[in-house]
């Protein structure tokens, strides 16, 4: 039976677990089938239906779930390793070829982080197939080798052993190899569709929208002027005038908003429209007119690249959203899964929720076969382009001829002036692509917390324009400021007055607050 399930497809593999709870929660798949203003019969192949549950309630009532509920499948601060462990760090990272002649890459680092102050392994396999990772336990007593490390990893065989690269541009390189396992931005399409519409050249011919409508999009983000916008432009034009913009939990999103779209009066087909939103992977389609109107269907758009339609219906009695999900069949299960009825009379807890399963869907999308052999070539062509640029170097410096049996470095620090030269360079080269790629919105969990983007990862805050001492050192307490200044240690808070916490006889040069366990750690002047 385990033999037979990781052998299956992603479309047996569905079917396998798609019984009476996954029905119940994840909908049920069906042949959609519409047609168009001509009598034509369009087929968008087999979907999964997510309606909430397996009845059909259509009464607008609020629907039974928790906020607990709704969170992010695989989320990229857990997933990109090298993002957060390896790279300003001092690690290793090798280079060989399996013994199909495969090129692979290998990095190794040794840290604490995330694992209570305990030392541990992490290692990263790069391969044309995808990424290996793996934690393994430091042991001061015994030693640990490349050769052992891979076997860990199921690659005992080789054509040619592995050998250290000690460029630090290799960072970069491997950077880019992380960044093919999914974007951390996101691009999502917006279709408007008036009453009675059922054709996507009627849909794309819309010029504007309702006011529901435009409140809607107002729920979703922000309204940015695109000329001489610097952050996430989802592939749009800086030329055009405006879109919406928002970001959600470290991600930046872009909406591809028809009715924002270049429109021609003289082309029905609106091609720059269906060029943008035809080739998103999730389009979220917002339609007018009661329930009992002829309700959308994937069927109804022309596009082979989208795999996710979110239906949002608005209802003006109660001010509440209704949701369903449409999801081509071989897209794995994603949640969270829709309440029961899926109406939502909480505007900001709708939102939240669609950002979630939108971003899920995206993500589950790119474990199809479709997208994940794409992702595959990709991979194999970028290492074997980097395995060749490297390989010239093997008599060179860059490389050295340790075997993969030589013990990995048990500490960072290096007794040669050489080693601890190339070291700093190493780090300081790593730090800096790190903040490079933090500032330009493409880190793993962006530090940009607002709706707009900010130009740079850390923002300073004014708590007092008019200061009447001088500081000497200070730490952020929560939302307050602990400052230490010749006239005493001052609690600040942001617009109002300060708070003594000890008088001028403590003379404090150096503090760290600890806030998890409310403590103060401070260095004073010697002798008091």
């Amino acid at each position: 039976l385990m033999k037979r399930f990781y052998s299956s497809s992603v479309s047996e593999d569905l079917g396998c677990r798609r019984g009476e709870f996954s029905r119940k929660h994840y909908g049920s798949v069906e042949l959609l089938i519409s047609s168009d203003a001509d009598g034509a019969i369009q087929r968008a192949g087999r979907f999964r239906v997510e309606n909430g549950s397996s009845g059909e309630n259509t009464d607008y009532a609020p629907g039974t779930w928790h906020r607990t509920d709704v969170h992010l499948e695989n989320p990229e601060y857990h997933t990109r390793w090298y993002f957060k462990y390896f790279l300003g760090k001092v690690h290793q990272n090798y280079i060989g070829t399996d013994a199909e002649k495969n090129p692979f890459f290998l990095s190794v680092v040794l840290s604490d982080q995330n694992n209570q102050r305990v030392p541990q392994y992490h290692s990263i396999l790069w391969r044309k197939t995808g990424t290996q990772k793996i934690c393994l336990p430091y042991s001061p007593t015994k030693t640990l080798s490349v050769k052992s490390i891979l076997s860990a990893m199921n690659l005992d065989k080789f054509e040619k052993s592995p050998r250290e690269i000690f460029h630090p541009e290799i960072q970069k390189d491997l950077l880019v190899l992380e960044e093919q396992e999914g974007s951390v931005n996101f691009k999502f399409g917006v279709l408007y569709a008036k009453d009675g519409q059922l054709t996507d050249d009627e849909m794309f011919s819309n010029e504007t929208g309702s006011e529901s409508f435009q409140r809607f999009l107002h729920l979703l983000g922000d309204k940015i002027t695109l000329k001489g916008w610097t952050g996430y432009r989802g592939g749009l034009d800086t030329k055009r005038t405006c879109s919406i913009y928002t970001v959600f939990q470290g991600h930046e999103i872009m909406f591809h908003v028809s009715t924002m779209l270049p429109y021609s009066r003289e082309n029905k087909q609106q091609v720059e429209r269906k060029r943008h939103i035809g080739n998103d992977i999730v389009t979220i389609v917002f339609q007018e007119g009661e329930e009992s109107s002829p309700a959308f269907k994937p069927s109804m758009i022309r596009s082979h690249f989208t795999h996710i339609f979110a239906l949002v219906r608005y209802n003006k009695q109660n001010d509440s959203y209704r949701l369903k999900i449409f999801s081509e069949e071989s897209v794995p299960l994603f949640g969270p899964p829709l309440p029961s009825p899926p109406v939502f009379t909480n505007h900001q807890e709708f939102r939240d929720f669609v950002l979630v399963k939108l971003i899920n869907g995206e993500k589950a999308t790119l474990e199809t076969p479709t997208f994940s052999q794409k992702r595959q070539r990709t991979l194999d062509m970028l290492i074997r382009s980097l395995y060749q640029d490297l390989m010239p170097d093997l008599h060179k410096n860059m490389l050295n001829r340790r075997s993969f049996s030589d013990v990995l470095p048990e500490s960072p620090k290096s007794t040669r002036k050489k080693e601890e030269a190339r070291q700093a360079e190493f780090v300081r080269l790593g730090q800096a692509l790190k903040l490079k790629t933090t500032v330009k919105g493409d880190a793993t969990a962006n530090l940009a917390t607002t709706s707009f983007c900010k130009k740079e990862p850390w923002e300073s805050q004014s708590f007092c324009s008019n200061f009447p001492h001088e500081v000497v050192c200070a730490d952020s307490w929560g939302q307050s400021l602990l400052v230490s200044t010749d006239a005493g240690i001052l609690l600040i808070d942001d617009g109002q007055p300060s708070v003594q916490v000890f008088d001028k006889t403590l003379q404090i040069k150096q503090m760290h607050v600890l806030e998890a366990l409310d403590l103060l750690i401070a260095r004073t002047d010697k002798g008091r």
